[in-house]
C-alpha cells in the first residue's frame, strides 16, 4: 500500500496544505514565505528521501511563528496518516550527523507518545529572518502530532546555521531509519501489540 497522505488546515492565521509520500526520492517543493524554513524543510525531505509538498500561507505580517508550528502540526499529522497502524515499520531512528564544526544528535521512536527533549542552546536569534527559537516550536507541534518522542542534542558547534540545519538533517535521515519497513517485523513492534 502507498504510504501517502494530504493534509489541509485552514485557520483565521494559517492556510496549509502539506502532501506526503514516505516512500519517495526526496523531492520536494516548499513554500513557506519563510526562506530559511523553506531551505531547512527541503533539507529534512531531500536526506529522509520523502517526496514533500507543502504549500503555506500564514501570517507573516505579525512574524513566522504560526506559520512554522502549524506546518509541523500537519507535518505531524502527515506521518500519523500515513504510517496508519504502524505495522512493520523499524520504528526507532539515530543519527549523528556533522555539518561542518556542528554535530547533531537526533534519536527518535514512532511510538505514539508524543515527547519532545530540545537541548539546542543558539547564540543568535534570528538567521535571515527566521527566529531560531521557532524550530523547536516546529519540533514541539510534529511531536504532538504524530505521537513521536523525539531527543535532539547538539553535540558541538557554533554557527547557528550549521547547527540548524544539521539537526533537520539528522532528523530527515532518523524519520527515514523509524519509517523502514523491516520485513521481521509481523504487525507493529511492540510487546503490547499496538503502538
Amino acid at each position: 500500500m502507498a504510504r501517502t497522505s494530504t493534509i489541509e488546515r485552514t485557520t483565521t492565521e494559517t492556510d496549509i496544505t502539506v502532501k506526503l509520500d514516505v516512500d519517495g526520492t526526496g523531492q520536494s517543493r516548499i513554500e513557506t514565505g519563510v526562506g530559511f524554513f523553506d531551505h531547512m524543510l527541503t533539507l529534512f525531505a531531500k536526506h529522509g528521501f520523502f517526496d514533500l509538498q507543502v504549500s503555506a500561507k500564514g501570517d507573516l505580517e505579525v512574524d513566522g511563528h504560526h506559520t512554522v508550528e502549524d506546518v509541523g502540526i500537519c507535518l505531524g499529522q502527515a506521518f500519523e496518516q500515513a504510517l496508519g497502524d504502524k505495522g512493520g515499520i523499524s520504528r526507532y531512528g539515530f543519527i549523528v550527523l556533522p555539518m561542518n564544526e556542528a554535530l547533531a544528535t537526533v534519536s527518535l521512536d514512532i511510538c505514539g507518545r508524543p515527547y519532545l527533549a530540545y537541548n539546542i542552546d543558539l547564540s543568535a536569534s534570528h538567521i535571515g529572518g527566521f527566529d531560531t527559537d521557532l524550530a523547536h516550536e516546529f519540533f514541539q507541534a510534529f511531536t504532538a502530532n504524530s505521537g513521536t518522542t523525539l531527543h535532539v542534542r547538539l553535540q558541538a558547534g557554533t554557527n547557528p546555521h550549521h547547527v540548524i540545519e544539521a539537526v533537520f538533517k539528522a532528523f530527515g535521515k532518523a524519520m527515514d531509519q523509524a519509517c523502514r519497513p523491516d520485513p521481521r517485523v509481523i504487525g507493529v513492534q511492540s510487546t503490547k501489540g499496538t503502538l
